[in-house]
């Protein structure tokens, strides 16, 4: 049985050795990093899922970022270890943020994945939502947390100031 709960900062390279583990080599090449540069990651929405004995099976990260000037929600990476896959763990982590999220009042949540495995959360494609390139625009994805959060919200996906 594993518990969920916040990231804590003393977990945060057992967290970064989970990232190395379950990506590629140049993960962070990828332009989400580049948004995730110098900006904290939103502390009360990142998870982490342990079992009894305190191993670390999964974590994810949130960070904050901007479309046309709004606040928004950038969910990733969401890993869980090799040895706990297919036993829900990232599906507990992302419904338990989620649910966080909307009582923080944000509106609107944005990754970079695949619509099959998170249309169960809410997400579709993010039409008119753009991440910094090389992004394929189809693994754009967004959810609305608020009904009509992502109404006219369109353009480049920007770094926090």
């Amino acid at each position: 049985m594993y518990h969920l709960e916040k990231e804590k900062p003393d977990d945060w390279w057992e967290v970064e050795a989970l990232y190395d583990l379950c990506f590629a080599p140049g993960r962070t090449a990828l332009s989400s990093y580049r948004l995730r540069e110098d900006v904290a990651p939103v502390a009360s929405l990142s998870r982490t899922a342990r079992d009894e004995g305190g191993i670390l099976g999964g974590a994810l990260r949130y960070w904050p970022v901007r479309v046309a000037g709004k606040p928004v929600l950038l969910l990733g990476p969401v890993a869980v270890h090799p040895t706990t896959q297919g036993e829900g763990l990232a599906a507990a982590m992302i419904r338990d943020s989620l649910a966080g999220a909307a009582e923080e009042g944000w509106e609107r949540v944005l990754l970079v994945g695949d619509l099959p495995y998170y249309r169960r959360f809410g997400f579709e494609h993010g039409q008119g939502v753009e991440m910094p390139p090389p992004t394929n625009p189809e693994r754009v994805l967004v959810m609305s947390l608020v009904p009509g959060a992502w109404e006219g919200v369109v353009g480049m996906v920007e770094k926090d100031a």
